[in-house]
């Protein structure tokens, strides 16, 4: 241990500086994303169950919600028919 580290402390290793921003800016992106996407994504998922199952797009319910860091997206069909 030299005498500078002694007082400066040891340097944090260029990796877990770059691991740590990159850990808070995808928290950033988290927490300000938005779910503009989800009339879209709703969109597509009717167009495909619809070719294989008779349903009604409004018995369809698409629901994205966050709980902390976790992403759930719930897809609810209400099914009469199949094809």
């Amino acid at each position: 241990m030299s005498f500078l580290s002694f007082f400066l402390g040891t340097p944090k290793k260029s990796a877990l500086l770059a691991k740590d921003r990159l850990k808070i800016i995808l928290a950033q992106e988290r927490s300000e994303g938005s779910i503009d996407y989800l009339p879209q994504l709703q969109k597509e998922l009717i167009e495909v169950i619809s070719k294989y199952i008779k349903v009604n797009p409004e018995d369809i319910k698409v629901n994205l919600e966050r709980d902390g860091s976790l992403d759930i997206l719930e897809v609810k069909i209400e099914m009469n028919q199949i094809k």
